[in-house]
């Protein structure tokens, strides 16, 4: 595992976005699959001792993940995401919004748009988080965001370094 890695992340309230920039040791195409399988999400996405449980995801243009954060206590937090652009390997963007069990949406939501490139054998994933309103990135950020979305970075990196490289 390389330390010197970048990660960067910035709030700013002025323009209600989060602005994410972080480096993994592994291949572009590991990464891209990371962030757009749901097997894989599932294992790294939610902060420990929390685990997320994708209920359904069809990773395409008008597509929907619809998924729950699940506390060790059984507590289910649903969020819904929708697929609006994507670049195969390049970028996708989607609207992401909390739900209720049912798949109905606690409106307003945040827009994110993911960016990937790779460089020397390390993939650098850019996330730009733009929220609808300050009061929802502030409701996100007291939820404890900025320490849970850290965590399950390391998560990331942790089950990268567990794949298998995609052969040359």
């Amino acid at each position: 595992m390389t330390n010197n890695l970048l990660f960067d992340f910035t709030v700013d309230k002025a323009t209600k976005t989060v602005f994410i920039t972080r480096e993994f040791d592994a291949e572009l195409s590991l990464v891209w699959d990371a962030f757009t399988t749901a097997e894989l999400l599932d294992q790294w996405v939610a902060p420990k001792p929390w685990s997320s449980k994708t209920k359904f995801m069809d990773f395409k243009v008008g597509g929907r993940r619809f998924y729950a954060m699940v506390s060790p206590e059984g507590h289910e937090r649903w969020a819904i995401q929708k697929y609006t652009s994507i670049s195969p390997k390049t970028n996708f963007k989607m609207f992401n919004a909390f739900a209720d069990k049912d798949e109905n949406p606690e409106l307003p939501g945040s827009d994110w748009d993911y960016t990937f490139s790779e460089e020397n054998g390390k993939t650098k994933v850019s996330i730009t988080i733009y929220n609808e309103s300050l009061a929802r990135m502030e409701k996100m950020i007291e939820m404890g965001f900025t320490e849970g979305f850290k965590m399950s970075m390391i998560n990331l990196e942790n089950l990268l370094a567990t794949l298998p490289q995609p052969q040359q």
